[in-house]
């Protein structure tokens, strides 16, 4: 999808967390900061990368990036695929919790505009962390939600039987978050799922972030915050006024 990608390594505070990807890229003369979650694609970068659920230095290195961008001005894309922050003790020790909310509450005061993708799975405050941008956009089958379908029948039901009406009330999917307005484009995939055409999908994606970075070409930096802040505190607005 970029021409040329060069991976930005450690959080400068405990060390590296290979869950969270993230660097220099470019499309062309179009330059970025490119964030996002790595699952690992065979069994043993899976582990390695801990099945994408990120540790507090994971968040931390995300921070790190965000300053860089704003420092140097460059558009942030986050692709977010992750079930949720990894809830291990070591991770509590570490302070994922603040780390996470650090991550939310320092991406909403970066002085360039965020695009978010969500390609996979969005799952928790693990997602949100990366997820605050200008713009959030979703594949067309991917899932956005505070928890997962089972995590949330195990709570409200005692089991999780009753995954499947728990996903119908979390109204997880691309679609009923467009309409929520919590996103805001569905990118459509391949027949069969994105995996099935990474490289379609990938065009599809280069397309839509070419296209909504000119909505913020021109705006200063105060503008893009505001912009940022009102999309998340407008969020579910009309359904009190309603």
């Amino acid at each position: 999808m970029f021409d040329k990608f060069e991976n930005l390594c450690g959080d400068r505070l405990y060390g590296d967390d290979s869950s969270i990807k993230g660097g220099f890229a470019n499309i062309k003369d179009k330059n970025f900061l490119v964030i996002g979650n790595d699952k690992g694609k065979d069994i043993d970068s899976r582990v390695k990368n801990n099945f994408g659920m990120a540790k507090p230095e994971g968040y931390r290195k995300a921070q790190r990036l965000f300053k860089i961008a704003s420092k140097f001005n460059l558009p942030i894309v986050s692709f977010i695929d992750t079930p949720g922050a990894f809830p291990g003790v070591e991770a509590e020790d570490r302070g994922q919790s603040e780390a996470i909310a650090s991550s939310i509450r320092k991406s909403i005061d970066v002085r360039s505009p965020i695009f978010s993708f969500v390609i996979g799975e969005g799952g928790s405050g693990g997602a949100v962390a990366l997820g605050m941008g200008n713009k959030v956009v979703m594949l067309e089958h991917s899932i956005y939600s505070v928890i997962s379908p089972e995590g949330c029948a195990s709570i409200l039901w005692r089991s999780i039987n009753h995954s499947e009406k728990a996903a119908e009330n979390l109204k997880l999917t691309a679609q009923d978050l467009l309409e929520l307005e919590v996103i805001d484009e569905i990118i459509k995939e391949p027949l069969g799922g994105a995996h099935r055409n990474t490289n379609e999908t990938c065009e599809h994606i280069k397309e839509c972030l070419l296209r909504i970075c000119q909505d913020f070409e021109g705006k200063s930096s105060e503008e893009i915050i505001a912009h940022r802040e009102s999309k998340y505190l407008n969020i579910g607005k009309k359904f009190l006024e309603n």
